[in-house]
């Protein structure tokens, strides 16, 4: 098997063009890092009391929103779903943000300690322990419970940190980072939604852009120079991500905890437009991003569209 090497790589594209340096890439990271990075703990103000008028999420990206079982909630149930919806998705985000440091050790376990690529790798698993505990301080300011993923899930996960190959490690990344960063991105700057939250959601959002970048880079070069099989068994493993990401995206003991029927509330989501839409909408970007550089393929596609969050 022919080895490519940084020099080959110069002159290798993919449909978004020539391949980047990765150390250059890396590089420019490190220094927005240097300028662009927070400490949750000094920047947020964890003493200021819940604001009982404001929101934890906006209601438009709240799952049951424009169903006839919302349209029959009092607003003060309304807004109690969007703060128990808040903490199961930081819930889900802490689930993602530890499998995604585990990935990431593995993939500069084999390379070289001083090169900026790892150091880069190194400052991201410092964001996202943050990010971790920032996530989990949000969860008990809002009095809510913390929401676990599935014990199936859980465990399935273990197996994924295992056998993941490079490619589907960047790819399951992006799937965890891209579609709540676009709701984050509606969050921080929406005056209903309580300061916490939207300062939580604004530190993550500008943070996550370079995590994003990092695993965009390598994915795009690892679809270009892996093996064909390791290629197939990305398409197939992001495709499998994805329907397990879109089940396990809000916890359906939140309509318990809020004083629904649960089995109602989950056939009004499965069946919702607005839902739909707001899931495909987020999805977007990445998905657009995946079939451009080859990875929305064959039987992974079938498994992206079956999510729902591929139209």
């Amino acid at each position: 098997m022919t080895t490519v090497t940084e020099r080959d790589l110069r002159l290798l594209r993919d449909a978004l063009g020539p391949l980047r340096d990765r150390e250059q890439v890396a590089e420019r990271l490190l220094e927005s890092s240097a300028k662009h990075s927070f400490d949750p703990d000094k920047e947020l103000d964890w003493d200021s009391p819940v604001e009982d008028d404001k929101w934890f999420w906006p209601p438009e990206l709240v799952s049951l929103y424009d169903t006839p079982l919302w349209r029959k909630m009092s607003e003060d149930q309304r807004m109690d779903l969007a703060r128990h919806e808040a903490a199961s998705l930081a819930s889900l985000g802490i689930w993602f943000e530890i499998i995604l440091m585990q990935l990431l050790v593995r993939h500069i376990y084999d390379k070289s300690v001083t090169s900026n690529h790892v150091r880069y790798a190194l400052t991201e698993i410092a964001d996202e322990c943050r990010h971790s505990m920032m996530f989990a301080r949000m969860i008990q300011k809002g009095g809510a419970p913390a929401y676990p993923v599935p014990r199936v899930y859980h465990n399935l996960a273990r197996v994924l940190k295992t056998v993941s190959t490079t490619p589907g490690s960047f790819a399951a990344t992006l799937l965890g980072e891209e579609i709540l960063d676009w709701m984050q991105r509606l969050t921080f700057p929406d005056e209903r939604v309580q300061t916490l939250v939207r300062g939580v959601t604004r530190i993550h959002v500008v943070e996550e852009a370079r995590h994003v970048r990092y695993a965009r880079e390598e994915l795009r070069r690892q679809m270009v120079t892996a093996p064909r099989w390791e290629q197939e068994f990305t398409r197939l493993s992001c495709g499998e991500a994805a329907k397990v990401f879109s089940v396990c995206f809000i916890n359906p003991q939140v309509y318990t905890n809020v004083g629904l029927d649960r089995r109602e509330a989950v056939a009004q989501v499965k069946t919702s437009g607005h839902r739909r839409e707001v899931m495909q909408s987020g999805a977007k970007r990445l998905t657009d991003f995946l079939d451009d550089i080859g990875v929305l393929r064959g039987p992974g596609r079938r498994l992206w569209k079956s999510s729902g969050l591929l139209a």
